[in-house]
């Protein structure tokens, strides 16, 4: 049987963000029963490229989204349907809810109410901002959240001479879906629980790198200006190509590679970045000349990450998608969609079933409601992993905000580092080797890894390789993201782990999957989002895609919380241990669905459109008189009008000017044709107010709208203080800063999520090799000898820490 075989899920939510989130849970084996207003979910007629659905069939993206479910309909003004709906949830473990259908607007089924009347659910609410605070009902977009959230601007991605731009393709929805299943899914043997998770949180920790622990740490902004990536994204002979420089070696092998070994320089003052940036009209003269096929097989072998960019037309034909199956035919569609965005061996997941018709199996629930059947529950539901203990052999950001997750909700998380080779996030926070203890001081590593304990070995030492072995013997899961070949080298692939602990669970995160063509390709997250599409989607038609640049780590470590919890349930069952393939790319490739599934189902080929998007019109950003922070104009403010009543709200706060009244503005359609006109006046009309005014007028309105927030200014957001999204965390060599938590406000929360700073280089080696059955000669001699240490190698040695 699949994982999740025999766990009742209610999905009571419309929407790509509930719908993909339960679609994660049928993967597994979960029974969704999807409960639809009488008109059924708006997703079934829907297509992002406008296509026409035939009347009585469903678009492709909710056949997508429907595959292994049940439909059943019911009526929220009609008595008999409610008890229905609520003898459904009694016999239900969890319930995923939206707002905006006939059914969940029923007070009967609000989320507080729901859990009130069967405190034994996990009742899932997935809302923009929460369900309180001063912003729980303001109105809202993937649009203007991305702008809230700070995500537009990001990492600084785009060019100063164009307004900044989202990341297309509805993301943000995608991200939601993907937490919320995994917060869900933490808390199935724990009791009930309400969770409220936020979307503006969610696109906080999938599209800016935790900025504000970085501002207040270092007391400057990541970027505080939109720079293009160099090279990035360029045009070749023959099409576009990625290419990524993330470390310093990276820039090297770059001049290698294109013939300037003299600009080489490992003194310079500038950052890589900057060095790259100097030389790019050389380096985009130099692609121009070669082909896609050339620059990846020369770049492939000078280790530099490269990949294709990808779209809907050209994705399915990859060489590497083909050689790994990784797309699939829908059941009942007729067209390609990306496989589960996790394998597994020895656990089975579903094979996808056709998506049910409005309505399919309503006469099967109401002949016969499922039984009641909910399990014992042993643990606190403050701390639902708590008596998980993971071995943490992940660096930079995918793993470590995977492992992060877990330690957040209780896992013991033993996080293994080398001083030869510390977690990459040490050394990218730009602070000067000549500052004391300067490895300790980076915020990225400190906001991804609180409540873990650490500790080196030198795995290329036998010693190291065998204390490595004795701790997995006291895990239940060990995960890694290194290239596939690494973990064949120290000797510890699944079967010698299994040799060690016939339980234990191996989560493996490589960038590009453990076997195709591109098996062994650097991954940095720029490359993963070309290569699944999201780029294409990212930027202005007119140029060249821009890299999101941030999506590619988070988003794939939130998949394989999902998929280490699914491989979790298997143990539960079987007492078999499981190894997990979380590929980064295969992630991507499933936040990217829309692509692959609207060209295979409708010949429509997906274009980015700078600010605008097929979910609303008008959709952009527009200048304010403001001035920035440092000191220019650049102030923007994101407007998304997503239904004919938001557009009437936006004419009356105009005011009702002459032009907004013509008739043909009334309709979407009328106004996609008039978009141009649009976006002349509320420019005009923006230009000459504050984005605070633009707000405070529309906003009250009832029309989606934000500022477009510098990143590091997220904790100016009062719906973020309501909710204590932030945490301030103290550290032994850095003074207290915020920390971000996670996505969600629990019914039953501990009191807070960040109970241990990120732990110091080898803080925890005497603690635990002691439990390992170390003397403290042992351990002194292991350090003596630079199998264990903590200071980074050539910086001298220090005495062990208690």
């Amino acid at each position: 049987m699949e994982p999740l075989n025999g766990y009742l899920v209610v999905d009571l939510s419309i929407g790509i963000a509930g719908a993909y989130c339960t679609k994660l849970l049928a993967d597994g084996g979960a029974q969704v029963i999807k409960v639809e207003q009488p008109q059924g979910d708006p997703l079934r007629q829907w297509s992002a490229s406008g296509a026409h659905i035939q009347p009585g069939d469903d678009g492709a993206l909710f056949k997508f989204f429907g595959c292994s479910k049940h439909s059943v309909v019911a009526d929220p003004h009609i008595d008999a349907d409610i008890s229905f709906v609520d003898e459904l949830l009694a016999a239900a473990e969890a319930v995923v809810w939206s707002r905006g259908s006939q059914i969940t607007e029923h007070p009967a089924f609000a989320p507080a109410e729901i859990h009130r009347r069967h405190p034994h659910l996990t009742v899932t609410a997935i809302t923009p901002f929460g369900l309180d605070g001063p912003w729980h009902d303001r109105a809202a977009t993937e649009f203007t959240l991305q702008a809230w959230s700070g995500g537009i601007v990001g990492l600084g991605r785009g060019s100063p001479d164009r307004a900044p731009v989202f990341v297309g393709g509805q993301v943000g929805e995608y991200l939601a879906g993907a937490y919320a299943s995994a917060i869900t899914l933490a808390h199935r043997r724990c009791g009930g629980q309400l969770v409220d998770l936020s979307m503006l949180e969610t696109q906080i920790l999938g599209l800016t790198y935790y900025p504000v622990t970085y501002f207040e740490m270092l007391g400057r902004p990541w970027r505080d200006a939109r720079k293009l990536t160099v090279p990035g994204i360029a045009q070749a002979k023959d099409g576009l190509v990625d290419l990524g420089c993330g470390t310093a070696q990276q820039w090297f092998d770059l001049c290698a590679m294109t013939g300037h070994d003299d600009w080489i320089d490992e003194e310079s003052p500038l950052s890589i970045t900057e060095q790259a940036n100097d030389k790019a009209d050389e380096l985009y003269a130099w692609v121009r000349d070669h082909t896609v096929d050339e620059i990846r097989e020369l770049a492939t072998a000078f280790r530099i990450p490269n990949a294709p960019v990808a779209n809907g037309a050209t994705i399915a034909d990859l060489d590497h998608f083909q050689a790994r199956g990784s797309f699939v035919s829908n059941p009942s569609g007729g067209f390609r969609q990306p496989g589960p965005p996790y394998r597994m061996q020895s656990a089975r997941l579903r094979p996808p079933q056709p998506a049910p018709r409005l309505g399919e199996h309503t006469a099967r629930y109401r002949r016969s409601r499922p039984a009641a059947s909910h399990p014992t529950h042993d643990r606190a539901p403050q701390l639902p992993l708590s008596g998980l203990r993971v071995l943490d052999m992940t660096t930079f950001w995918a793993g470590p905000c995977c492992t992060h997750f877990l330690a957040m909700l209780g896992a013991d998380v033993i996080h293994v580092e080398s001083t030869r080779r510390p977690d990459g996030t040490r050394l990218i926070a730009g602070i000067p080797v000549t500052e004391e203890q300067w490895w300790e001081k980076s915020p990225i590593f400190s906001a991804l890894n609180t409540n873990k304990k650490g500790v080196t070995l030198d795995l290329q030492s036998e010693r190291g390789r065998d204390l490595l072995r004795r701790f997995v013997a006291t895990c239940d899961v060990i995960a890694e993201n290194f290239t596939p070949r690494v973990l064949d080298q120290i000797g510890l692939d699944f079967a010698a782990i299994q040799a060690i602990r016939s339980d234990a669970i191996l989560l493996r995160m490589p960038g590009f999957g453990l076997d195709g063509p591109w098996r062994d390709n650097p991954a940095f997250a720029y490359v993963i989002e070309a290569a699944a599409g999201l780029s294409w989607l990212t930027g202005y038609p007119d140029r060249n895609p821009y890299e999101p640049y941030t999506i590619g780590d988070p988003n794939a470590g939130i998949h394989a919380v999902t998929a280490l919890l699914v491989a979790l349930e298997h143990r539960r069952r079987t007492g078999q241990g499981v190894m997990v393939e979380a590929a980064m790319v295969d992630a991507a490739l499933n936040i990217a669905a829309e692509q692959v599934i609207e060209y295979s189902a409708y010949g429509a080929l997906l274009e980015r459109a700078g600010n605008r998007g097929p979910t609303a019109a008008p959709q952009n950003l527009y200048q304010t008189a403001d001035v920035d922070e440092f000191g220019r104009i650049d102030s923007w403010v994101a407007i998304a009008v997503a239904t004919d009543e938001q557009w009437a709200a936006l004419c009356e706060a105009l005011g009702r000017p002459q032009w907004a009244t013509d008739p043909e503005l009334s309709t979407i359609a009328g106004r996609r044709e008039q978009h141009d006109l649009i976006d002349e006046q509320l420019v005009a009309w923006c230009q000459q107010r504050s984005g605070d005014d633009i707000v405070r007028c529309l906003w009250d309105a009832g029309v989606p709208v934000a500022t477009v927030m510098q990143p590091h200014r997220q904790t100016a957001l009062p719906q973020l203080a309501f909710r204590g999204f932030f945490e301030d965390v103290g550290h032994p060599v850095n003074a207290p800063a915020p920390h971000s938590t996670l996505p969600t406000r629990l019914s039953q929360r501990p009191e807070r999520f960040h109970v241990l700073p990120a732990p110091l280089l080898g803080q925890h080696n005497q603690e635990l090799f002691a439990e390992l059955g170390l003397t403290e000669q042992e351990i002194a001699d292991l350090e003596a000898d630079g199998v264990i240490g903590q200071t980074p190698a050539g910086y001298g040695r220090k005495t062990a820490r208690a």
